[in-house]
């Protein structure tokens, strides 16, 4: 049975699109997408390469801009509303081979969000530390980054985000170069953060299981093919209309054999 709580968060709508067109140079990446997303949702976006995920992310975070129609994070338009986001994009431009540590990748979220004058030292490591727990990486504060797996340098790129207490986390492609062990955990991960009312939009090639996985799918060709309910709205028809006939194929389709870029 639902909290009033739940149904305050059922009810409000932190993400509103009406209409929203992006273009890149003269190609249209994004074409009249309109959906609503409530806060506290924890949202799959699907689609083919080059179907506009990062582009909505990039979008969604003011990097580029909006041609037409409207996007409105909590009522204002992504420039407005940066400080709400956290983005953790497809292709970080951290270099591993940097000696970098867990605790100084972490604290450039914090930085980013140039809110480390706001904070003495002791709350900004504080913040750190917090992070690192929720992501399960405690002990690895002092870590080199080289040194780390791949799923746990991806759930260290997700501690930065934490870092910046944003409404809204954005993971494009989280699940991307780590291994099926990792997948899980990270999805693990992504569930236990929403209890706090964070807003998750995860942009994934992964079709399978997604109404164990998320409240809702969004399902993107340049425009919204459909949604909702991953149990409703994954119909053989919305599938094909976002990667064409081959249903079946995409139907079993995983991040797993799935290594192109997007966008």
């Amino acid at each position: 049975m639902k909290t009033t709580e739940d149904k305050l968060l059922d009810d409000t709508a932190i993400i509103v699109s009406d209409g929203c067109c992006v273009q890149l140079g003269t190609t249209p990446a994004l074409d009249d997408v309109t959906f609503r997303i409530n806060k506290g949702k924890k949202v799959a976006v699907v689609g083919p390469n080059g179907g506009g995920k990062s582009t909505l992310f990039n979008a969604m975070a003011g990097l580029v801009p909006i041609v037409n129609g409207s996007l409105k994070i909590n009522g204002l338009s992504p420039l407005e509303a940066k400080g709400s986001i956290s983005y953790v994009p497809q292709r970080d431009l951290i270099n591993r081979n940097f000696p970098l540590s867990v605790k100084q990748v972490v604290e450039m979220g914090l930085i980013s969000k140039k809110s480390l004058n706001l904070f003495s030292r002791n709350k900004i490591n504080s913040k750190i530390k917090e992070a690192l727990e929720n992501v399960g990486l405690p002990e690895k504060i002092n870590e080199n980054i080289n040194n780390l797996s791949g799923g746990q340098f991806q759930r260290v790129l997700i501690a930065r985000g934490l870092a910046q207490d944003a409404d809204i986390l954005l993971l494009d492609e989280a699940f991307s170069a780590v291994d099926v062990g990792a997948q899980e955990d990270i999805m693990s991960l992504i569930s236990d953060i929403n209890l706090d009312g964070k807003t998750i939009l995860v942009a994934t090639h992964d079709l399978n299981n997604l109404e164990d996985k998320f409240d809702e799918v969004l399902c993107l060709n340049r425009h919204c093919c459909a949604y909702g309910d991953p149990s409703e709205v994954l119909t053989k028809e919305v599938i094909e209309e976002m990667y064409g006939s081959h249903y079946d194929m995409f139907k079993y389709h995983t991040s797993e054999s799935h290594r192109q870029n997007d966008d």
